[in-house]
């Protein structure tokens, strides 16, 4: 995803109108997701650190780590954020056949009830993009990247990734994965300090979006 721009262009937008790249309010709303996830120790730390500030979120998880590890996925639900799709193994959709494709997005299905698919590294075809909206999915992608899971971002820049670039009905990526974690664990509080003194609540994709 490092070829991905930090806030999304209008163009994509265009070019792509059946996906969620932002959600329209005149509302001080704010819609933070967390890719890759449920992942022992950090996940936990996220669900803490939202709770701290009052925040929800949307968790778009892999299938299998869903079934490594339910009781991480069981608290995201019992904490009342929502929770979306990301395939069963993480799959790029630009190097994948179309059925197989779709079949490792039913397969996660069995874990993840939810009607919300983000694509792994965004990456999918028109051919993928029709079959999961006829399949009665939602493609939610985003506004802003945090660029949290590249190495050669350091942390102060992450932050500054997030905060130059949101807006109201602003989507961001964050990822609750160890890759991330370093620059995600050093962003997040701070960003979630920032934007709650400003009067901004944090809220989960409502399935209802389209």
């Amino acid at each position: 995803m490092n070829f991905l721009p930090v806030k999304i262009p209008e163009i994509f937008k265009a070019v792509f109108p059946n996906r969620t790249w932002y959600i329209d309010t005149d509302e001080k709303v704010i819609y933070l997701t967390f890719d890759d996830g449920p992942t022992p120790v950090i996940t936990d730390w996220v669900l803490d650190c939202l709770k701290k500030f009052k925040a929800q979120a949307t968790f778009f998880c892999i299938g299998k780590n869903v079934e490594a590890h339910p009781r991480i996925y069981q608290r995201i639900l019992k904490e009342k954020h929502a929770v979306g799709n990301h395939t069963f193994n993480h799959m790029n959709g630009w190097k994948t056949n179309n059925l197989t494709y779709l079949n490792d997005i039913n397969l996660a299905e069995q874990h993840i009830d939810s009607s919300l698919f983000r694509p792994p590294y965004g990456r999918i075809n028109r051919e993928q993009s029709k079959l999961i909206l006829g399949a009665d999915f939602k493609i939610i992608m985003w506004t802003v990247l945090s660029k949290d899971y590249n190495k050669k971002v350091l942390p102060q820049e992450c932050l500054k990734n997030v905060i130059k670039n949101v807006d109201r009905g602003s989507i961001i990526v964050f990822h609750d994965s160890e890759k991330a974690f370093k620059n995600m664990q050093y962003t997040l509080p701070r960003f979630l300090d920032i934007y709650s003194a400003k009067g901004f609540n944090f809220k989960r994709i409502p399935e209802s979006i389209l």
